[in-house]
Protein backbone atom coordinates (compact mmCIF):
# COMPACT_ATOMS: atom_id res chain seq x y z
CA UNK A 1 0.00 0.00 0.00
CA UNK A 2 1.27 3.55 -1.19
CA UNK A 3 0.77 6.88 0.63
CA UNK A 4 -1.61 7.66 -2.04
CA UNK A 5 -4.26 4.98 -1.29
CA UNK A 6 -4.94 6.57 2.27
CA UNK A 7 -7.19 9.22 3.25
CA UNK A 8 -6.35 12.82 4.75
CA UNK A 9 -6.18 10.95 8.50
CA UNK A 10 -4.16 8.40 7.10
CA UNK A 11 -6.53 5.43 7.23
CA UNK A 12 -6.65 3.08 3.91
CA UNK A 13 -9.19 4.59 1.33
CA UNK A 14 -9.64 1.03 -0.17
CA UNK A 15 -12.74 -0.56 1.86
CA UNK A 16 -10.73 -3.75 1.18
CA UNK A 17 -7.53 -2.78 2.32
CA UNK A 18 -9.32 -1.16 5.98
CA UNK A 19 -10.88 -4.28 6.65
CA UNK A 20 -7.79 -6.40 5.64
CA UNK A 21 -5.86 -4.20 8.40
CA UNK A 22 -8.34 -4.20 10.77
CA UNK A 23 -8.15 -7.86 10.99
CA UNK A 24 -4.97 -8.08 11.41
CA UNK A 25 -5.72 -5.96 14.24
CA UNK A 26 -7.88 -8.12 15.88
CA UNK A 27 -5.22 -10.84 16.04
CA UNK A 28 -3.21 -8.79 18.90
CA UNK A 29 -6.46 -8.93 21.32
CA UNK A 30 -6.57 -12.62 19.93
CA UNK A 31 -2.24 -12.63 20.98
CA UNK A 32 -1.98 -11.19 24.34
CA UNK A 33 -5.02 -11.94 25.83
CA UNK A 34 -4.54 -15.88 26.94
CA UNK A 35 -1.74 -13.86 29.24
CA UNK A 36 -4.66 -11.91 31.38
CA UNK A 37 -6.70 -15.01 31.14
CA UNK A 38 -4.61 -18.06 31.77
CA UNK A 39 -1.35 -16.70 33.42
CA UNK A 40 -2.60 -13.71 35.30
CA UNK A 41 -6.63 -14.68 36.65
CA UNK A 42 -5.56 -18.34 36.77
CA UNK A 43 -2.39 -19.77 37.32
CA UNK A 44 0.37 -17.88 38.26
CA UNK A 45 -0.49 -15.63 41.65
CA UNK A 46 -1.12 -19.31 43.26
CA UNK A 47 1.61 -20.73 42.13
CA UNK A 48 4.27 -18.27 42.29
CA UNK A 49 2.52 -18.40 46.18
CA UNK A 50 3.97 -22.01 46.50
CA UNK A 51 7.19 -21.38 44.92
CA UNK A 52 7.79 -18.18 47.72
CA UNK A 53 6.71 -20.27 50.47
CA UNK A 54 9.03 -23.17 49.39
CA UNK A 55 12.00 -20.34 49.68
CA UNK A 56 10.23 -18.96 52.91
CA UNK A 57 12.22 -19.03 56.39
CA UNK A 58 10.20 -20.67 59.24
CA UNK A 59 8.48 -17.44 59.94
CA UNK A 60 6.96 -17.22 56.54
CA UNK A 61 9.16 -14.39 55.01
CA UNK A 62 11.27 -14.30 52.24
CA UNK A 63 14.09 -11.77 51.52
CA UNK A 64 14.36 -10.33 48.01
CA UNK A 65 17.22 -7.51 48.12
CA UNK A 66 17.03 -8.10 52.23
CA UNK A 67 14.06 -7.01 52.65
CA UNK A 68 11.51 -9.27 54.44
CA UNK A 69 8.72 -9.67 52.68
CA UNK A 70 5.60 -12.53 53.29
CA UNK A 71 5.17 -14.93 51.09
CA UNK A 72 2.07 -14.61 50.58
CA UNK A 73 2.33 -11.35 49.23
CA UNK A 74 5.11 -11.82 46.68
CA UNK A 75 2.57 -11.99 43.76
CA UNK A 76 0.87 -8.43 44.88
CA UNK A 77 4.04 -6.84 44.92
CA UNK A 78 4.80 -7.53 41.95
CA UNK A 79 1.82 -7.21 40.38
CA UNK A 80 2.33 -3.33 41.94
CA UNK A 81 5.72 -3.37 40.82
CA UNK A 82 4.92 -4.18 37.29
CA UNK A 83 2.41 -1.35 37.02
CA UNK A 84 4.52 0.99 38.91
CA UNK A 85 6.77 0.19 35.64
CA UNK A 86 4.52 0.64 32.75
CA UNK A 87 3.68 4.01 34.31
CA UNK A 88 7.18 5.28 34.18
CA UNK A 89 7.82 3.03 30.61
CA UNK A 90 4.04 4.38 28.32
CA UNK A 91 4.25 8.30 28.34
CA UNK A 92 7.82 7.74 26.80
CA UNK A 93 6.95 5.36 24.23
CA UNK A 94 3.94 7.08 23.37
CA UNK A 95 5.43 10.01 22.38
CA UNK A 96 8.21 8.20 20.71
CA UNK A 97 5.46 6.65 18.87
CA UNK A 98 3.67 9.30 17.99
CA UNK A 99 7.53 11.27 17.06
CA UNK A 100 8.59 9.01 14.74
CA UNK A 101 5.26 7.31 13.40
CA UNK A 102 6.56 4.28 13.51
CA UNK A 103 4.66 2.38 16.40
CA UNK A 104 5.09 -1.16 14.62
CA UNK A 105 8.60 -1.77 15.73
CA UNK A 106 7.81 -0.78 19.31
CA UNK A 107 4.74 -2.73 19.11
CA UNK A 108 7.09 -6.02 18.09
CA UNK A 109 9.07 -5.06 20.86
CA UNK A 110 7.09 -4.89 23.76
CA UNK A 111 4.80 -8.07 22.44
CA UNK A 112 7.97 -10.35 22.21
CA UNK A 113 9.77 -9.20 25.47
CA UNK A 114 6.34 -10.05 26.85
CA UNK A 115 5.62 -13.22 25.21
CA UNK A 116 9.51 -14.27 26.34
CA UNK A 117 9.39 -13.28 30.07
CA UNK A 118 6.17 -15.29 30.07
CA UNK A 119 7.30 -18.60 28.22
CA UNK A 120 10.63 -18.34 30.39
CA UNK A 121 8.18 -18.93 33.63
CA UNK A 122 8.14 -22.60 32.29
CA UNK A 123 11.92 -22.16 34.27
CA UNK A 124 9.70 -21.12 37.61
CA UNK A 125 10.28 -24.02 39.78
CA UNK A 126 11.86 -24.89 43.25
CA UNK A 127 12.46 -21.82 45.28
CA UNK A 128 12.62 -19.35 42.31
CA UNK A 129 10.75 -16.92 43.64
CA UNK A 130 13.28 -14.03 42.68
CA UNK A 131 13.25 -15.07 39.01
CA UNK A 132 8.71 -15.21 38.90
CA UNK A 133 8.84 -11.96 40.52
CA UNK A 134 11.08 -10.77 37.59
CA UNK A 135 9.42 -12.58 34.63
CA UNK A 136 6.00 -11.44 36.05
CA UNK A 137 6.90 -7.57 36.40
CA UNK A 138 8.78 -8.12 32.27
CA UNK A 139 5.62 -9.67 31.08
CA UNK A 140 2.82 -7.81 32.84
CA UNK A 141 4.91 -3.90 32.02
CA UNK A 142 5.60 -5.13 28.31
CA UNK A 143 1.33 -6.41 28.05
CA UNK A 144 0.60 -2.77 29.35
CA UNK A 145 3.15 -1.11 26.95
CA UNK A 146 2.19 -2.83 23.97
CA UNK A 147 -1.68 -2.23 24.51
CA UNK A 148 -1.02 1.26 24.57
CA UNK A 149 0.55 1.25 21.44
CA UNK A 150 -2.36 -1.52 19.81
CA UNK A 151 -5.39 0.70 20.98
CA UNK A 152 -3.57 3.80 19.70
CA UNK A 153 -3.91 1.89 15.78
CA UNK A 154 -8.13 2.23 16.65
CA UNK A 155 -8.54 6.09 14.58
CA UNK A 156 -5.92 5.14 11.74
CA UNK A 157 -7.40 1.58 10.93
CA UNK A 158 -11.49 2.61 10.98
CA UNK A 159 -13.50 5.52 9.72
CA UNK A 160 -15.50 6.99 12.79
CA UNK A 161 -18.78 5.13 12.41
CA UNK A 162 -16.96 1.76 12.38
CA UNK A 163 -15.08 2.37 15.59
CA UNK A 164 -17.70 0.73 17.49
CA UNK A 165 -17.90 -2.12 15.84
CA UNK A 166 -14.25 -2.82 15.24
CA UNK A 167 -13.19 -2.01 19.09
CA UNK A 168 -16.38 -5.06 19.55
CA UNK A 169 -14.63 -7.31 17.64
CA UNK A 170 -11.21 -6.80 18.59
CA UNK A 171 -12.37 -7.96 22.59
CA UNK A 172 -14.26 -10.71 21.06
CA UNK A 173 -11.43 -12.04 19.40
CA UNK A 174 -9.75 -11.63 22.76
CA UNK A 175 -11.96 -13.08 25.14
CA UNK A 176 -12.37 -16.26 22.15
CA UNK A 177 -8.56 -17.07 22.63
CA UNK A 178 -8.73 -16.74 26.09
CA UNK A 179 -11.03 -19.11 26.61
CA UNK A 180 -9.99 -21.61 24.33
CA UNK A 181 -6.58 -21.92 25.68
CA UNK A 182 -7.56 -22.14 29.08
CA UNK A 183 -10.21 -24.93 27.68
CA UNK A 184 -6.66 -26.67 27.07
CA UNK A 185 -4.99 -25.42 29.84
CA UNK A 186 -7.52 -27.01 31.92
CA UNK A 187 -7.37 -30.28 30.44
CA UNK A 188 -3.87 -30.51 30.72
CA UNK A 189 -3.88 -29.45 34.41
CA UNK A 190 -6.64 -31.66 35.53
CA UNK A 191 -5.15 -34.86 33.92
CA UNK A 192 -1.55 -34.20 34.37
CA UNK A 193 -1.31 -37.28 35.77
CA UNK A 194 -1.93 -39.29 32.39
CA UNK A 195 0.18 -37.14 30.28
CA UNK A 196 2.96 -37.93 33.23
CA UNK A 197 3.56 -34.26 34.27
CA UNK A 198 3.58 -33.66 38.05
CA UNK A 199 0.84 -30.72 39.25
CA UNK A 200 3.76 -28.16 38.98
CA UNK A 201 4.75 -29.31 35.54
CA UNK A 202 1.87 -29.06 34.19
CA UNK A 203 1.45 -25.35 35.42
CA UNK A 204 4.79 -24.37 33.98
CA UNK A 205 3.51 -25.61 30.76
CA UNK A 206 0.17 -24.00 31.07
CA UNK A 207 2.39 -20.59 32.03
CA UNK A 208 5.13 -21.38 29.08
CA UNK A 209 2.19 -21.80 26.50
CA UNK A 210 0.21 -18.65 27.34
CA UNK A 211 3.86 -16.78 26.27
CA UNK A 212 4.05 -19.08 22.82
CA UNK A 213 0.77 -18.42 21.56
CA UNK A 214 1.31 -14.71 22.49
CA UNK A 215 4.57 -14.39 20.11
CA UNK A 216 2.88 -16.89 17.29
CA UNK A 217 -0.29 -14.74 16.98
CA UNK A 218 1.57 -11.47 16.97
CA UNK A 219 3.23 -12.13 13.73
CA UNK A 220 -0.41 -11.63 12.44
CA UNK A 221 -0.81 -7.84 13.54
CA UNK A 222 3.03 -7.21 12.47
CA UNK A 223 2.35 -8.71 9.14
CA UNK A 224 -0.99 -6.36 8.23
CA UNK A 225 -0.62 -3.28 10.37
CA UNK A 226 1.28 -0.58 9.01
CA UNK A 227 3.00 3.11 10.08
CA UNK A 228 1.88 6.30 9.31
CA UNK A 229 3.32 9.87 9.69
CA UNK A 230 0.58 12.30 10.59
CA UNK A 231 1.11 15.87 10.77
CA UNK A 232 0.17 16.68 14.37
CA UNK A 233 -2.53 19.13 15.64
CA UNK A 234 0.27 21.43 16.55
CA UNK A 235 3.93 20.83 17.04
CA UNK A 236 5.60 19.31 19.57
CA UNK A 237 8.59 20.70 21.63
CA UNK A 238 11.90 20.92 19.67
CA UNK A 239 13.95 17.68 19.98
CA UNK A 240 17.86 18.93 19.79
CA UNK A 241 20.05 19.13 22.54
CA UNK A 242 18.06 15.95 24.57
CA UNK A 243 18.83 12.31 24.12
CA UNK A 244 15.93 9.91 23.45
CA UNK A 245 15.11 9.79 27.25
CA UNK A 246 15.65 13.32 28.19
CA UNK A 247 13.24 13.96 24.79
CA UNK A 248 10.54 11.13 26.17
CA UNK A 249 9.97 13.07 29.34
CA UNK A 250 9.78 16.41 27.49
CA UNK A 251 6.82 15.33 25.38
CA UNK A 252 5.16 13.89 28.27
CA UNK A 253 5.19 17.45 29.69
CA UNK A 254 3.92 18.76 26.73
CA UNK A 255 1.50 16.16 26.40
CA UNK A 256 -0.24 16.96 30.03
CA UNK A 257 0.02 20.40 29.06
CA UNK A 258 -1.71 20.15 25.83
CA UNK A 259 -4.47 17.67 27.38
CA UNK A 260 -5.42 20.69 29.57
CA UNK A 261 -6.65 21.99 26.23
CA UNK A 262 -9.12 19.41 25.64
CA UNK A 263 -10.99 19.79 29.14
CA UNK A 264 -13.95 17.45 28.24
CA UNK A 265 -11.47 14.30 26.96
CA UNK A 266 -9.96 15.10 30.50
CA UNK A 267 -13.40 14.45 31.97
CA UNK A 268 -14.28 11.32 29.64
CA UNK A 269 -10.68 10.42 30.81
CA UNK A 270 -11.59 11.02 34.78
CA UNK A 271 -15.71 8.88 34.65
CA UNK A 272 -13.43 6.30 32.55
CA UNK A 273 -10.91 6.27 35.65
CA UNK A 274 -13.90 5.75 38.21
CA UNK A 275 -15.77 2.97 36.64
CA UNK A 276 -13.14 1.29 35.30
CA UNK A 277 -11.70 1.00 39.00
CA UNK A 278 -14.34 -0.91 39.96
CA UNK A 279 -14.70 -3.24 37.16
CA UNK A 280 -11.14 -4.23 37.54
CA UNK A 281 -11.85 -4.72 41.29
CA UNK A 282 -14.73 -6.90 40.59
CA UNK A 283 -12.83 -8.96 37.85
CA UNK A 284 -9.76 -9.32 40.37
CA UNK A 285 -12.27 -9.97 44.04
CA UNK A 286 -14.59 -12.23 42.46
CA UNK A 287 -12.41 -15.15 43.62
CA UNK A 288 -11.97 -14.24 46.93
CA UNK A 289 -15.29 -13.44 47.50
CA UNK A 290 -16.33 -16.99 45.96
CA UNK A 291 -13.93 -18.89 48.11
CA UNK A 292 -14.03 -17.12 51.36
CA UNK A 293 -17.75 -15.88 51.61
CA UNK A 294 -19.60 -18.42 49.66
CA UNK A 295 -17.54 -21.30 50.28
CA UNK A 296 -16.74 -22.43 46.60
CA UNK A 297 -14.30 -24.67 45.57
CA UNK A 298 -11.16 -23.67 43.25
CA UNK A 299 -13.11 -26.31 40.06
CA UNK A 300 -16.07 -23.96 40.41
CA UNK A 301 -13.97 -20.99 40.44
CA UNK A 302 -11.97 -21.67 37.22
CA UNK A 303 -15.32 -22.54 35.71
CA UNK A 304 -17.20 -19.46 36.18
CA UNK A 305 -14.01 -17.59 34.57
CA UNK A 306 -14.12 -19.71 31.89
CA UNK A 307 -17.93 -18.75 31.60
CA UNK A 308 -17.14 -15.09 31.47
CA UNK A 309 -14.28 -15.16 28.65
CA UNK A 310 -17.01 -17.37 26.92
CA UNK A 311 -20.03 -15.15 27.15
CA UNK A 312 -17.73 -12.04 26.90
CA UNK A 313 -17.61 -12.86 23.07
CA UNK A 314 -21.33 -12.64 22.71
CA UNK A 315 -21.41 -9.48 24.92
CA UNK A 316 -18.99 -7.57 23.40
CA UNK A 317 -20.54 -8.14 19.77
CA UNK A 318 -24.27 -7.50 21.10
CA UNK A 319 -23.02 -4.35 22.93
CA UNK A 320 -21.63 -2.93 19.64
CA UNK A 321 -24.77 -3.49 17.58
CA UNK A 322 -26.44 -1.72 20.67
CA UNK A 323 -24.08 1.51 20.01
CA UNK A 324 -24.94 1.40 16.72
CA UNK A 325 -28.62 1.91 17.71
CA UNK A 326 -28.31 4.44 20.67
CA UNK A 327 -24.79 5.45 20.52
CA UNK A 328 -21.63 4.08 22.41
CA UNK A 329 -21.94 6.83 25.54
CA UNK A 330 -25.85 5.17 26.25
CA UNK A 331 -24.79 2.02 26.09
CA UNK A 332 -22.08 2.61 28.42
CA UNK A 333 -24.27 4.28 30.95
CA UNK A 334 -26.41 1.33 30.45
CA UNK A 335 -23.69 -1.37 31.41
CA UNK A 336 -22.93 0.59 34.33
CA UNK A 337 -26.43 0.53 35.39
CA UNK A 338 -26.17 -3.71 34.93
CA UNK A 339 -22.30 -3.51 36.77
CA UNK A 340 -24.45 -2.18 39.92
CA UNK A 341 -27.40 -4.43 39.72
CA UNK A 342 -24.48 -6.98 39.99
CA UNK A 343 -23.35 -6.47 42.66
CA UNK A 344 -26.61 -6.19 44.64
CA UNK A 345 -26.89 -9.77 43.74
CA UNK A 346 -23.33 -10.47 44.33
CA UNK A 347 -24.22 -9.63 48.21
CA UNK A 348 -27.29 -11.22 48.48
CA UNK A 349 -25.87 -14.89 46.97
CA UNK A 350 -26.36 -17.82 49.03
CA UNK A 351 -23.16 -19.56 50.31
CA UNK A 352 -22.48 -22.70 48.98
CA UNK A 353 -24.60 -22.51 45.92
CA UNK A 354 -22.64 -22.28 42.42
CA UNK A 355 -25.82 -22.39 40.23
CA UNK A 356 -25.99 -18.88 41.55
CA UNK A 357 -22.27 -17.82 41.26
CA UNK A 358 -22.72 -18.74 37.52
CA UNK A 359 -25.59 -17.00 37.15
CA UNK A 360 -23.72 -13.92 38.13
CA UNK A 361 -20.32 -14.68 36.52
CA UNK A 362 -22.85 -14.93 33.54
CA UNK A 363 -23.96 -11.67 34.00
CA UNK A 364 -20.65 -10.14 33.89
CA UNK A 365 -19.65 -11.71 31.50
CA UNK A 366 -21.98 -10.26 29.37
CA UNK A 367 -21.32 -6.45 30.24
CA UNK A 368 -17.62 -6.73 30.82
CA UNK A 369 -16.51 -7.33 27.20
CA UNK A 370 -18.94 -4.78 25.66
CA UNK A 371 -18.18 -2.23 28.42
CA UNK A 372 -14.35 -1.93 27.69
CA UNK A 373 -14.27 -2.20 23.99
CA UNK A 374 -16.95 0.51 23.92
CA UNK A 375 -14.82 2.69 26.38
CA UNK A 376 -12.19 2.05 24.07
CA UNK A 377 -13.46 3.14 21.06
CA UNK A 378 -15.26 6.42 22.21
CA UNK A 379 -11.97 7.43 23.68
CA UNK A 380 -10.46 7.13 20.21
CA UNK A 381 -12.81 9.82 19.30
CA UNK A 382 -11.93 12.26 21.89
CA UNK A 383 -8.01 12.07 20.93
CA UNK A 384 -6.27 15.19 18.44
CA UNK A 385 -4.92 13.72 15.51
CA UNK A 386 -0.98 12.97 15.19
CA UNK A 387 -1.79 12.14 19.08
CA UNK A 388 -2.90 8.40 19.08
CA UNK A 389 0.02 6.60 21.08
CA UNK A 390 0.47 9.79 23.60
CA UNK A 391 -3.41 9.99 24.67
CA UNK A 392 -3.31 6.21 24.82
CA UNK A 393 -1.08 5.82 27.11
CA UNK A 394 -2.77 7.91 29.60
CA UNK A 395 -5.88 6.03 29.13
CA UNK A 396 -3.65 2.98 29.19
CA UNK A 397 -2.46 4.24 33.28
CA UNK A 398 -6.06 5.20 34.01
CA UNK A 399 -7.10 1.33 32.97
CA UNK A 400 -3.62 0.08 35.02
CA UNK A 401 -1.64 2.39 36.76
CA UNK A 402 -4.10 3.80 38.99
CA UNK A 403 -6.57 0.91 39.48
CA UNK A 404 -5.25 0.55 43.20
CA UNK A 405 -8.27 2.48 44.61
CA UNK A 406 -10.98 -0.14 44.46
CA UNK A 407 -9.09 -3.13 46.32
CA UNK A 408 -8.23 -0.45 48.65
CA UNK A 409 -11.71 0.20 49.30
CA UNK A 410 -12.69 -3.22 49.25
CA UNK A 411 -9.90 -4.22 51.64
CA UNK A 412 -10.87 -1.59 54.32
CA UNK A 413 -14.81 -2.22 53.67
CA UNK A 414 -13.87 -5.88 54.90
CA UNK A 415 -11.18 -4.75 57.38
CA UNK A 416 -13.95 -2.51 58.96
CA UNK A 417 -16.26 -5.16 59.05
CA UNK A 418 -15.22 -8.34 58.57
CA UNK A 419 -17.67 -9.23 55.80
CA UNK A 420 -16.73 -9.78 52.74
CA UNK A 421 -20.53 -9.33 51.72
CA UNK A 422 -20.20 -5.47 52.83
CA UNK A 423 -17.16 -5.22 51.41
CA UNK A 424 -18.47 -6.00 47.50
CA UNK A 425 -21.17 -3.68 47.60
CA UNK A 426 -19.09 -1.02 48.40
CA UNK A 427 -18.16 -1.32 45.07
CA UNK A 428 -21.15 0.02 43.87
CA UNK A 429 -19.93 3.88 44.48
CA UNK A 430 -17.57 3.38 41.54
CA UNK A 431 -20.48 2.80 39.09
CA UNK A 432 -22.60 5.22 40.12
CA UNK A 433 -19.81 7.92 40.67
CA UNK A 434 -18.54 6.63 37.27
CA UNK A 435 -22.00 6.74 35.70
CA UNK A 436 -22.98 10.75 36.96
CA UNK A 437 -19.25 11.80 35.98
CA UNK A 438 -19.83 10.20 32.22
CA UNK A 439 -23.14 11.55 31.94
CA UNK A 440 -21.74 15.05 32.32
CA UNK A 441 -19.72 14.85 29.47
CA UNK A 442 -20.66 16.28 26.06
CA UNK A 443 -19.35 13.66 23.76
CA UNK A 444 -20.55 15.18 20.42
CA UNK A 445 -19.13 18.65 21.74
CA UNK A 446 -15.82 16.60 23.01
CA UNK A 447 -15.21 15.22 19.35
CA UNK A 448 -14.92 18.69 17.43
CA UNK A 449 -13.30 19.88 20.31
CA UNK A 450 -10.49 17.49 19.26
CA UNK A 451 -10.54 18.13 15.80
CA UNK A 452 -12.36 14.92 14.66
CA UNK A 453 -15.61 14.25 12.75
CA UNK A 454 -18.31 13.46 14.13
CA UNK A 455 -19.78 10.01 13.64
CA UNK A 456 -23.12 9.66 13.29
CA UNK A 457 -23.77 8.31 16.65
CA UNK A 458 -21.88 8.66 19.75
Amino acid sequence: MTADTTDQEGRAADPADRRREQRGWYFYDFACSVYSTSVLTVFLGPYLTSVAEAAADPGGFVHPLGIPVRAGSLFAYAVSASIVVAVLVMPLVGAAADRMGRKKPLLAAAAYVGAAATAGMFFLEGGRYLLGALLLIVANASLAVSMMLYNAYLPQIAEPDERDAVSSRGWAFGYTSGALVLVLNLVLYSGHDSFGLTEGEAVRVCLASAGLWWGAFTLIPLRRLRDRRLARETAGPSETGAGPVGNGWRQLRATLADMRRHPLTLSFLLAYLVYNDGVQTVISQASVYGSEELGLDKTTLITAVLLVQVLAVAGALAMGRLARSYGAKRTILGSLAVWTVILAAGYLLPAGKPVFFYCLAAAIGLVLGGSQALSRSLFSHLVPRGKEAEYFSAYEMSDRGLSWLGPLVFGLAYQLTGSYRDAIISLVIFFVAGFALLLRVPVRRAVVAAGNPLPERI
